[in-house]
């Protein structure tokens, strides 16, 4: 595993958002690329003599409880120096609500006390697609959001409406980094986490890539990240990988790698999150494309990427059910995942995740189960 081409990688994505946060007149995609791997490529000597202990823990986008910063996170977050923090609003373990925001006022206080306690730009993450899965509730105070099926219904004018407030209202609050568009593909309308909840644009793979492009588009302007989700393709699922393991190797189509396609020939995209799917077309051994070094070889390889990648939450049922937690963040940084998503918003809050993880990632690379090599960031 390639320890230097994570820190690089991530300063790439900060730098990237910074650097967007701060123009007036947004230059071209291109341009802002070359920019962030310049930036990057600076960063190199520093990113080469950090500490393993530290190194790891920039691999991590950790979720906590509070819409305060505690003893806790600020522990996270100042000392053990994580990579990034994920916002909820619903807390899984307790059935309440306000779990990190409460209103905009609140949030953006919150947001500002993260980052002033990080020794480095902290990725601060947020799954805000609108409709169903919107952190950010226009009860709590906040702006109006679509679905991605009924914006796109309407046309891309509405689309870009709704990707431009929300761009703008993440930026206001200090959100750097939205896991959002969705790229999934509404093969199957009866999906219970994609189709049912109108999280994709469209059944027509090319009318979810100009959908996301837009996204992308406006996010960026705003100077906030956009994760592509979910790798290869969860719209044909037929299950839940918050519960348990999904195989979509029979329902899977061609066609859901499109979004992902267009968009990395065009370099536009700047981060995808690897589901927890199976998906033998891409994998025929089986394994989940998040801790499958096929699937990441094919988005790599085949596809061209070279921005940074994210598992989905490793806390949900597809992993646990079948996986111990050592053995699937070994899994994961071996088959190439840049970032590791701990939300910490299962049936179970552990408080001291972070530090746990990086105890347990640290024995990996001593035991010499987690490769370290020196290494360049992809983006190169």
């Amino acid at each position: 595993m390639k320890i230097t081409r994570l820190i690089l990688t991530l300063l790439a994505a900060a730098t990237l958002g910074s650097c967007a946060h701060s123009q007036a007149n947004p230059t071209p995609v291109a341009d802002q690329d070359s920019a962030a791997e310049v930036d990057a490529t600076s960063s190199a000597a520093t990113a080469d003599t950090l500490p393993l202990r530290e190194a790891i823990a920039r691999m991590l986008v950790v979720g906590f409880r509070g819409q305060e910063v505690d003893s806790l996170i600020a522990h996270d977050v100042r000392d053990l120096k994580v990579g990034g923090v994920i916002l909820f609003d619903y807390d899984a373990s307790t059935g309440q609500r306000h779990r990190n925001i409460g209103t905009p006022e609140q949030v953006s206080r919150l947001c500002h006390d993260l980052q002033q306690l990080s020794p480095h730009r902290l990725l601060i993450g947020i799954d805000q697609e609108g409709g169903n899965v919107s952190r950010l509730r226009t009860t709590y105070g906040f702006g109006p959001t679509r679905s991605a099926r009924s914006s796109a219904a309407e046309g891309y004018d509405t689309v870009r409406h709704y990707a431009r407030l929300c761009a703008e209202q993440l930026k206001e609050l200090g959100i750097n980094l939205n896991f959002a568009p969705c790229a999934d593909v509404d093969v199957n309308p009866n999906c219970p986490v994609i189709g049912r909840m109108g999280r994709s644009f469209s059944a027509d793979e090319e009318v979810v890539t100009r959908c996301c492009h837009i996204w992308i588009e406006e996010q960026r302007r705003a100077g906030v990240t956009s994760c592509m989700k979910h790798f290869p393709g969860h719209g044909s699922a037929s299950g839940d990988t918050h519960k348990g393991l999904v195989d979509v190797s029979r329902s899977w189509q061609r066609r859901e790698l499109e979004p992902y396609r267009n968009l990395i020939a065009n370099g536009e995209v700047e981060m995808v999150m690897m589901a927890h799917v199976v998906c033998r077309p891409i994998d025929p051994t089986g394994l989940p494309a998040s801790l499958s070094p096929a699937a990441y070889a094919y988005l790599r390889d085949s596809l061209g990427y070279h921005g940074l990648t994210i598992t989905d939450d490793m806390g949900m049922g597809a992993i646990t059910s079948q996986y111990g937690y050592a053995q699937a963040l070994e899994m994961a940084i071996n088959a190439g995942a840049d970032l590791i998503c701990l939300g910490n918003n299962s049936s179970h809050y552990d408080p001291q995740l972070a530090e746990r993880t990086i105890d347990i990632i640290e024995g990996l690379v001593k035991e010499g189960r987690v490769k370290l090599r020196a290494g360049t960031p992809r983006n190169q």
